[in-house]
C-alpha cells in the first residue's frame, strides 16, 4: 500500500488547528460552542492598515515581491528594532516571510543539521519540536513548571547543553503560558549561551506588543548576542493581521542570505499587498496596538479571576500574550458517569462535547498538567465560557 514519506509521518499534526477544527464542525451543527482553542486575535485589522493594502492595489503591487521582501518594508523593519527595541540591524539583516511560523522554520532548517541538538524549555508552543524534527534534528527538553512560572533557569540551560547543541528557542511572551522574561532573566540566559561557542538562540517575540508588565525586553541586546541570535517577529498578533501572513527574522547577514536561499526555493516572497499593509503597520500610527493590549490586559484579569474561583484548578498570572494554562491534573482519575479523565486531552475533550468550550490540552505543549485556553475573545465570552467550565467541572466525582 502506497505511504506517506517517513519525514512527515515523524511529524504531529497540529492540536490547536485540531481542536478549532472540532469546534468550528459542532458550531456548523448548530451546538453554541466558544472557541479558546485559537490564538487569534478577535479584532479587526486597522482601518489605516486595510487602507495602504487597498492602495497598493490600486497602485498594481500586483507582482513577485523579492525573495526578502519589498526594501520599503525592511526598512520600515530596521526603524522599528531601533525605536522600540534599540537593536542595530540593516535591511539586509533582515528577512520577510510569508507569517513568522515561516520564519521560525526558515531559522531551524538554515542551521539545524542531522543529529544537532535543539533546546525547547516547556510548555513550548507546538510547532517548535515538529520544525526541528522535519529538519533532522533532536528537540531536547527543559521542563520548566508552574512552581517556577514556566522560565528556564540558567542552571537548567547549562545541564541541558552538549557538544551537539546547536540552537535554543526562547519565546517572550510565551505561547502557550503567557509567561515574559525580565531583562534580569534574560541577561543570564544569554550569559550561558555566550559561553558556549557556536551555540544560537532563536528568540521568538511575536507576542512583544501584548505585555502587561513593563517595555519588552530582547536576549540581542546583551554584549555579543546579536551575532548568536534570530529574532523573530510579525504583525499578526500586535496588529490582529493573522491572515496576511506577514512575519520576519533579523540576523546575521550570512544566516539571513541562507533563509533567503530557502525560502526562494520553496516559497519565493511573500504576499506583496500584505506587504505593504505591514509597512504601514510599522510607520503609521500605533495607537491601535495599544488600545488592544488594554483590551488584553482587561480580559486577562477576568480570566484570571474566574479561573481561580474553580475549585481544583491552580491558576498563575500570565504577563503577557492572550493565554492562560492553568494546572488541572486534579481532576484526573475523576470521572463523568462512566468516562474517566486520564490526561489533559480527556478533559479538554470533555469540555467540548459537554460544556462546549473549546480549549487545547497540555500534552500537545508538552506539559500534560496543564491546558491552554486563550481569552483573545470578548468579555461576555469569557465569562460565558468559565462558567460552564465550572459547571462542568463540577460534575466529575
Amino acid at each position: 500500500m502506497p505511504k506517506l514519506s517517513d519525514r512527515l509521518n515523524r511529524l504531529a499534526s497540529s492540536a490547536t488547528l485540531a481542536m478549532s477544527q472540532k469546534s468550528n464542525e459542532m458550531k456548523a451543527n448548530g451546538i453554541d460552542v466558544i472557541n479558546m482553542s485559537v490564538g487569534e486575535p478577535d479584532f479587526n485589522t486597522p482601518d489605516y492598515i486595510k487602507e495602504a493594502a487597498k492602495e497598493a492595489i490600486d497602485k498594481n503591487y500586483s507582482r513577485y515581491s523579492p525573495v526578502a521582501g519589498y526594501a520599503t518594508l525592511r526598512e520600515a523593519i530596521a526603524r522599528k528594532l531601533k525605536r522600540e527595541n534599540d537593536l542595530d540591524y540593516t535591511p539586509s539583516e533582515i528577512l520577510v516571510s510569508n507569517g513568522a511560523k515561516q520564519s521560525v522554520c526558515n531559522a531551524i532548517f538554515a542551521l539545524v543539521n542531522d543529529g544537532d541538538e535543539v533546546i525547547i524549555p516547556v510548555p513550548y508552543w507546538v510547532s517548535y519540536p515538529q520544525m526541528v524534527k522535519l529538519a533532522g534534528g533532536i528537540p531536547v527538553y527543559v521542563d520548566t513548571g508552574f512552581e517556577q512560572n514556566f522560565k528556564m533557569l540558567p542552571r537548567q540551560l547549562e545541564a541541558a547543553i552538549t557538544s551537539r547543541t546547536k540552537m535554543v528557542i526562547i519565546c517572550s511572551p510565551s505561547n502557550p503560558t503567557g509567561s515574559v522574561y525580565s531583562k534580569e532573566e534574560l541577561k543570564e540566559l544569554a550569559k550561558v549561551i555566550a559561553s558556549h561557542q557556536g551555540l544560537f538562540v532563536l528568540s521568538d517575540e511575536i507576542y512583544e506588543h501584548i505585555n502587561y508588565i513593563g517595555h519588552h525586553e530582547s536576549i540581542a541586546q546583551f554584549p555579543g548576542m546579536k551575532e548568536r541570535s534570530i529574532v523573530v517577529n510579525g504583525v499578526s498578533k500586535a496588529y490582529a493581521m493573522t491572515g496576511w501572513r506577514i512575519g520576519y527574522l533579523a540576523a546575521p547577514e550570512w544566516i539571513v542570505k541562507g533563509c533567503a536561499k530557502l525560502q526562494g526555493q520553496y516559497t519565493s516572497g511573500p504576499s506583496s499587498i500584505s506587504q505593504k499593509a505591514a509597512e504601514a503597520a510599522y510607520t503609521l500610527d500605533q495607537g491601535c496596538v495599544e488600545e488592544m493590549r488594554q483590551a488584553f490586559r482587561r480580559r486577562r484579569d477576568i480570566i484570571v479571576s474566574l479561573a481561580k474561583d474553580i475549585p481544583g484548578l491552580e491558576v498563575n498570572k500570565p504577563e503577557g500574550a492572550f493565554y492562560l494554562f492553568p494546572k488541572c491534573n486534579n481532576f484526573y482519575g475523576k470521572h463523568f458517569g462512566s468516562r474517566e479523565i486520564k490526561d489533559s486531552n480527556d478533559l479538554a475533550m470533555l469540555l467540548l462535547e459537554v460544556g462546549h468550550v473549546a480549549i487545547v490540552g497540555g500534552e500537545a505543549f508538552g506539559d500534560d498538567d496543564c491546558f491552554r485556553m486563550s481569552y483573545a475573545t470578548s468579555d461576555e465570552n469569557i465569562y460565558k465560557a468559565l462558567k460552564r467550565i465550572r459547571e462542568t467541572l463540577a460534575k466529575l466525582e
